[in-house]
């Protein structure tokens, strides 16, 4: 049944774009990569969103679901809650929000387990049918839940997984154009390792190094419909920290993330004169350059880094940059800095991070602000928010 009218189509259409890239401004020679479900790749929470998106190798906190499960192993608390929440795209919506629920609790010295829930609205969109007529109201919808097993294999090394399941509904179902269209749901898992050698001496004063690498969202296609599946965003992290302890008041760290999309790279297809696609005689377009995308999940992460049209100039393009700093005092407040990078022909997301920190016995709160390299950028003024609860600090508190 066709039940949506001009208006309402065209918002739908907005909504797909979105799912395969939200972020972009392209540009003639763009080549975004092709992969729905793109909210899972948003910093979710305050302090990954104020050190540049970064946060593979960082100190353990509440968070690291979401970074690297693997971290929770080092956790010094018993147990721990946080919420987040991110007004999202505001300068284009003010209804477009992403809410981030996550917690951990220790089972022994070695082993963690840990949940999150990751929810992101797109806003309030009304039906009506082909004559005008209101139809009913529907809102967009996004969510992942987790849950992870973190443990230690040694003094310095750990490993983790996490199982998610995934479902994205943008448009309550029904048809449009003679298609018919569902909510996708996807199941996904992530790998991780971390490795962490605090008290390292350097000229009299104390240094802990982390190493951390995250495999993200490996899983299944999505689909929307019956005759299209999409990759999810598959994502590999590798990162690096160094903590120095100025004294016994003062700590400064820096940490760098490098990320890549484990997705096929759109190939470039051979056109005729006219600048249609030439196709074969099975009816599928001809490769002038690069594979074919159309590929199983395992396939894809492979030839995703070789499979590039450009060549190894390109798949270097792919590679994203995260940059944080972060300075503590007292480890009671913390002030923080930033900076992401991903290529003009690759989403052109290029934008400085900043936020801060306080600890108080039992509460912590964040915030983080971004800032665009490009004025008029639909993620400018996006300020995040995350309150987390320490309830071994809670327990004290009660036994007094």
């Amino acid at each position: 049944m066709d039940f949506m009218n001009k208006r309402t189509g065209l918002m739908v259409v907005f909504l797909f774009a979105a799912i395969t890239s939200i972020y972009s401004q392209e540009e003639e020679t763009a080549n975004n990569l092709k992969y729905s479900v793109p909210f899972l790749t948003i910093a979710p929470e305050s302090r990954g969103g104020a050190l540049g998106d970064a946060g593979v190798a960082t100190s353990p906190d509440v968070n690291s679901l979401h970074w690297n499960p693997a971290k929770y192993a080092f956790i010094e608390k018993d147990m721990g809650v946080a919420v987040s929440y991110t007004p999202w795209l505001k300068n284009l919506a003010d209804d477009i929000q992403l809410a981030y629920l996550s917690g951990y609790k220790r089972l022994d010295k070695e082993q963690v387990i840990s949940g999150s829930l990751l929810y992101f609205s797109l806003g309030q969109i009304t039906f009506r049918n082909k004559f005008g007529d209101f139809y009913g109201q529907h809102l967009p919808n996004e969510f992942a839940i987790d849950l992870a097993y973190s443990r230690k294999f040694g003094p310095n090394f750990s490993g983790g997984v996490a199982f998610r399941y995934i479902r994205s509904d943008i448009t309550g179902g029904g048809s449009y154009g003679g298609t018919e269209y569902k909510a996708g749901n996807s199941v996904a898992g992530d790998v991780s390792i971390y490795y962490r050698k605090p008290g390292i001496d350097i000229q009299e004063k104390e240094m802990d190094l982390a190493l951390g690498l995250n495999i993200r969202n490996i899983g299944s296609k999505i689909s929307y419909t019956t005759v299209k599946e999409n990759f999810i965003p598959t994502m590999m992290k590798l990162g690096g920290s160094v903590d120095f302890h100025l004294d016994q008041y003062n700590s400064l760290m820096f940490t760098t993330d490098l990320s890549k999309l484990l997705v096929p790279t759109p190939p470039e297809y051979e056109l005729d004169e006219d600048g249609n696609r030439v196709t074969d005689e099975n009816g599928n377009p001809v490769i002038e350059d690069g594979m074919d995308p159309n590929v199983s999940v395992p396939q894809g992460m492979m030839q995703s880094f070789y499979d590039a049209p450009g060549g190894l100039e390109e798949e270097l393009h792919e590679i994203k940059y995260s940059f944080g700093m972060e300075y503590w005092y007292q480890n009671v407040f913390a002030v923080r800095a930033g900076y992401f990078h991903e290529h003009q022909n690759k989403g052109n997301r290029q934008y400085f991070t900043m936020g801060v920190g306080l600890k108080l016995n039992i509460f912590q709160a964040d915030l983080s602000y971004l800032v665009p390299r490009y004025q008029n950028h639909p993620l400018a003024n996006t300020v995040r928010f995350t309150l987390g609860l320490d309830f071994a600090a809670l327990e004290k508190e009660n036994d007094k």
